[in-house]
């Protein structure tokens, strides 16, 4: 007996229904015996032992006909994650709008109750029109911000019969091990191309290719701008540093953002020099450490020769910093950006008052 036809039965105990005169579950399993039939044109895909159906779906039909067993509230036979609202209301936003557009097939698992039945002289898939008929093995959110979407859309589903939950658990592992997803580095020119940036990413990825291009870049041979690679600095980890003091850049081009960060970042690396470890620049930590520094000495510079950011004021501030610091502090091993800059501060500023006591 498949775990389905136990449903039915468990569904079926005889509690009664006081209006009625019969037992809610006995209305119920009428009611399903009742359910329509919905038949589409489906084609027949063979993919090593297993067979499955390809075909196209209304996403309301997909919302009323499919379940997820997650794992918190089935311990047992559940394997799904379960189900992040925010996500799937923001998958209804965008169908909504009207640009919605979902072309990654949703995969399901016919169950019992689906009575799934395919004719091949009509190349047509039959199933009921049960809220129980498919199990989804992959795309959860998206079929819920489909039933949450107040309009509908056409989407490709692939639908497996006959599966074991075992089957079932080995086909979700191999979907979500298996495929690798898109590199956020990747995400970021995507958006660009899509014409989807915000003010604030249009401004980080123009100052990002400026220290690519130009140069006279501080940052030259160290920017890997499609992915991520040991001893460079990628376009995520530019734009998490960037982000972090986007404050004082309110309004500005980026060339004038470049000109100055880039006399910053020279500055720092004659600092880094100091202790023959130019190339650390790179290191992830390190670099967003020395971007939250950055308000810190730019207004020290401010101070001293009134708005003058040139490497050689720069300098002036940090080239003592530098001194102060151990080679193991560039960066210290195990320390996250925030606790790095912290210390960097720390020993900025006391060295600072330490020159203001000695020279009043």
């Amino acid at each position: 007996m498949d775990r389905d036809t136990m449903g039915d039965l468990a569904e079926s105990a005889p509690l009664q229904d006081s209006a009625a005169g019969i037992s809610g579950s006995a209305r119920r399993a009428r009611e399903s015996a009742e359910a329509k039939i919905i038949a589409k044109r489906a084609f027949v895909v063979t993919q090593g032992k297993h067979r499955f159906f390809s075909l196209v779906l209304p996403s309301d039909l997909l919302a009323q006909t499919c379940t997820v067993e997650p794992r918190a509230e089935n311990p047992i036979d559940g394997f799904q994650r379960l189900l992040d609202e925010r996500r799937a209301k923001s998958i209804a936003r965008y169908i909504d709008s009207g640009f919605g557009s979902v072309p990654g097939a949703v995969v399901l698992s016919a169950q019992t109750r689906a009575r799934l039945g395919f004719d091949e002289d009509e190349g047509a898939l039959s199933f009921r029109k049960d809220p129980r008929a498919f199990l989804i093995i992959d795309g959860q959110h998206r079929v819920f911000g489909f039933k949450l979407a107040k309009s509908s859309v056409n989407v490709p589903v692939v639908i497996y019969d006959k599966l074991t939950r075992a089957q079932e658990c080995r086909l979700f592992m191999d979907i979500n091990t298996k495929q690798r997803p898109v590199p956020n580095e990747l995400l970021l020119d995507i958006r660009r191309l899509s014409q989807i940036e915000t003010e604030t990413e249009a401004l980080m990825h123009n100052v990002f290719d400026l220290f690519h291009s130009c140069e006279d870049s501080a940052l030259a041979g160290f920017l890997s701008p499609a992915e991520r690679k040991k001893g460079t600095i990628s376009r995520v980890t530019f734009n998490s540093g960037l982000r972090s003091i986007k404050h004082a850049f309110v309004g500005a081009p980026a060339e004038e953002v470049y000109a100055v960060l880039n006399a910053y970042l020279r500055a720092c690396r004659h600092g880094l020099g100091l202790h023959a470890i130019d190339e650390n620049i790179a290191n992830p930590a390190l670099f967003k450490a020395l971007m939250l520094l950055f308000t810190n000495v730019a207004e020290r510079v401010a101070d001293r020769h009134k708005g003058k950011y040139s490497v050689r004021n720069f300098e002036e501030v940090l080239i003592p910093l530098f001194r102060r610091l151990k080679k193991s502090d560039l960066p210290r091993a195990g320390a996250t950006h925030i606790v790095l800059h912290e210390h960097y501060s720390k020993t900025l500023s006391a060295g600072f008052m330490l020159k203001q006591w000695l020279f009043t």
